[in-house]
């Protein structure tokens, strides 16, 4: 499984934790996104570079990491195809995958500490994808929404 991380400049030092702990992960092959420096960067670049490597079938999942977590998932939203979350916890990560099929999970890296950061890593990676209707049913009115707000059919 391919997945890329990125992040802004508050995102550094988890990125880098987020990082070794999916490089230690079986079956995951993991590429940086994100900025190396404390350099201030626009958030929402880095969020719609790692939304569109996914949406573009690039990685199956995404990382995206910035202060809170909140404008990254935000502006990962915004990319068609995307299906971001933002993950304050293991349980998240979980409903997330499972009943949302989220393909982006976004961190804040001034407000989640490295073990917890790991536990919702791990979380998302490895839950699959619900296989029952009524969650798969749901996705696809998501995706609706996706097609209608760039003026598809109505839901």
């Amino acid at each position: 499984m391919k997945v890329v991380v990125g992040n802004d400049h508050a995102g550094v030092e988890l990125k880098w934790v987020v990082l070794e702990h999916l490089r230690e992960m079986d079956g995951v092959e993991v590429e940086n996104l994100g900025v190396d420096t404390e350099e201030p960067m626009d958030y929402p670049d880095i969020a719609a570079t790692v939304a569109r490597t996914v949406a573009a079938g690039e990685a199956e999942l995404g990382f995206i990491i910035c202060g809170t977590g909140i404008g990254v998932s935000m502006a990962a939203n915004k990319v068609d195809g995307v299906r971001a979350a933002l993950c304050c916890q293991e349980y998240h990560a979980r409903m997330a995958r499972e009943h949302n099929f989220a393909n982006v999970c976004c961190l804040g890296g001034r407000v989640t500490g490295s073990e917890l950061a790991k536990a919702i890593v791990t979380e998302f990676v490895r839950t699959p994808e619900s296989d029952v209707a009524r969650h798969i049913r749901r996705r696809d009115k998501i995706m609706a929404l996706e097609s209608k707000a760039a003026g598809g059919d109505d839901v």
